[in-house]
């Protein structure tokens, strides 16, 4: 189970793997200067609720892996989580597809904004 943190205070654990493939939509609108908001779901043994931080050029992240080796990455699920990332809602963990698939659009453990 990975860790994201943000401006060294708001974090949350998310699985190395779909950690992975955040970092990688992240990163790459981030080098595009494109800013966005980031949101999700906190689990029950946290209270619950659900949090929304705004990604800019700038921001403080850490991407905290727990494991040793770097998961394959999947191109469809990139190509979900950009999609989220570019709507209104900004971006949200969408389920893996299929490799090879098509973008996935029912959310996971984050969620876009109610």
């Amino acid at each position: 189970m990975g860790k994201f943190i943000y401006e060294g205070g708001v974090k949350t654990e998310i699985e190395d793997r779909a950690l992975l493939h955040l970092q990688l939509v992240i990163t790459a609108k981030l080098r595009r200067g494109e800013p966005f908001p980031f949101s999700w779901r906190e689990d029950a043994s946290v209270g619950g609720g659900r949090t929304t931080v705004w990604m800019q050029p700038g921001s403080s992240l850490v991407f905290k892996y727990y494991g040793s080796r770097q998961p394959s990455i999947n191109r469809g699920w990139v190509e979900g989580l950009a999609f989220t990332a570019n709507s209104p809602g900004g971006l949200y963990l969408v389920p893996e597809p299929p490799d090879g698939g098509g973008p996935a659009t029912e959310e996971v453990n984050v969620g876009p904004p109610e």
